[in-house]
């Protein structure tokens, strides 16, 4: 019998959602671990035995100073290498909301080409700022995938603008980088979700909702798919067709597409060494 791949949660004082990501993750057929930043901290080593990993949301270290700051300089310190390693031989990780603020801020976002992952975590060249009403926001939104993405977790990903709606809920989420940046992005298929047209809530460039590393491994978002991996979670599920609900929920496609694709890697690597 094939085990089934095991997940690790990173958690910290303030994060509130690993509970509903390390759910996303056995929904989809992985078999969540939370583990504190601190005992990874001391023994980064600890990452090498899982084959995903989540860096959840909430407001880590009550993000004193700045949004995710706090967690992120934590990381660089100790974890960042392990992380990068466990990235480079193929670990999917998701990154939603706080999670996606740490990521850019530890350098694994936009991330770096496969096998030339910097020593030292490089500095960040995107940012999530304040939402453009300044205004902390809950609300569920339209999503888009775009086409060409390489994001393991969302490339394919059919979305239908009325039951596919992702939830939100930041002060810190408008996307924002350099011209440059933004293209490298467009040209790689790093862009891995885009707000619908009308529902940029916070002012995104590109309207902008996630990205992902050149390997498309990494992915981080600010909407949260680990809160929507059951219908009763939609915001008017009794009201949707039946139709719209014969498919699994949007999020719990995005954590079955990385689950599936660790199986798909260990078929092929049992294949190359039988």
């Amino acid at each position: 019998m094939t085990s089934r791949p095991r997940a690790l949660v990173i958690t910290a004082p303030g994060i509130n959602c690993d509970g509903e990501l390390a759910q996303a993750f056995g929904a989809a057929g992985a078999e969540p671990e939370l583990v504190l930043l601190e005992r990874l901290r001391r023994t980064p080593s600890l990452i090498d035995r899982f084959d995903l990993i989540g860096l959840p949301g909430g407001f880590s270290y009550g993000d004193d100073i700045a949004a995710g700051r706090i967690m992120a300089v934590l990381m660089r310190e100790t974890v960042y290498p392990a992380l990068a390693a466990a990235i480079d031989r193929g670990t999917p990780m998701i990154c939603p909301c706080n999670g996606f603020q740490i990521a850019v801020q530890a350098g694994l976002l936009p991330g770096a080409e496969p096998g030339h992952w910097p020593d030292r975590a490089a500095a960040p060249t995107v940012a999530l700022c304040q939402n453009r009403n300044a205004r902390f926001r809950d609300i569920w939104t339209r999503v888009e995938v775009p086409e060409g993405t390489r994001c393991v977790w969302t490339a394919g990903l059919a979305t239908d603008p009325e039951a596919d709606l992702m939830p939100s809920a930041h002060g810190e989420g408008r996307f924002e980088t350099d011209p440059a940046t933004l293209e490298r992005l467009r040209v790689g298929g790093q862009i891995a979700l885009r707000y619908h047209a009308h529902d940029n809530f916070n002012g995104s460039m590109d309207a902008i909702a996630g990205i992902c590393d050149p390997s498309g491994r990494v992915l981080g978002l600010m909407p949260h798919p680990e809160r929507f991996t059951r219908w009763t979670q939609h915001p008017w599920w009794t009201r949707l067709q039946a139709g719209q609900m014969r498919q699994e929920p949007l999020g719990l496609r995005m954590f079955r597409q990385a689950v599936q694709c660790v199986m798909r890697a260990r078929d092929v690597s049992r294949t190359l060494t039988a």
